[in-house]
């Protein structure tokens, strides 16, 4: 019984966990898996994803970070497409669930 409720208590904190909080969980899972994380707070480009991820012999991935219950906004999308389409990997993570991006639109380069 003790266990039954200290799991109730875990999923109840990961449920009210900021995207922040995912990033960093996510981050920190990846680093130990031997990945270089940065966290890609400011860039010049709305849209771009959260976290980008590199190791060696391994192809660079970004990752767009929500909570369970998040959703991507229309420029995340684009975005996300943008990369896939220029050939980069991508996923998007609902909570600590890392979900590959696939591409759901026509080729358009009218971003970059």
């Amino acid at each position: 019984m003790h266990c039954k409720i200290n799991e109730i208590m875990y999923y109840k904190h990961l449920k009210e966990m900021k995207e922040s909080s995912y990033q960093k969980r996510i981050s920190d899972n990846l680093t130990k898996d031997g990945w270089f994380v940065t966290n890609l707070i400011k860039t010049n480009r709305n849209g771009i994803p959260d976290l980008l991820a590199l190791k060696d012999g391994e192809r660079p991935f970004y990752i767009e970070c929500k909570t369970p219950k998040g959703k991507l906004s229309e420029i995340q999308k684009y975005m996300l497409n943008k990369l896939t389409d220029l050939n980069f990997r991508c996923s998007v993570s609902y909570g600590m669930e890392i979900k590959e991006w696939k591409n759901n639109s026509k080729k358009d380069t009218d971003l970059f």
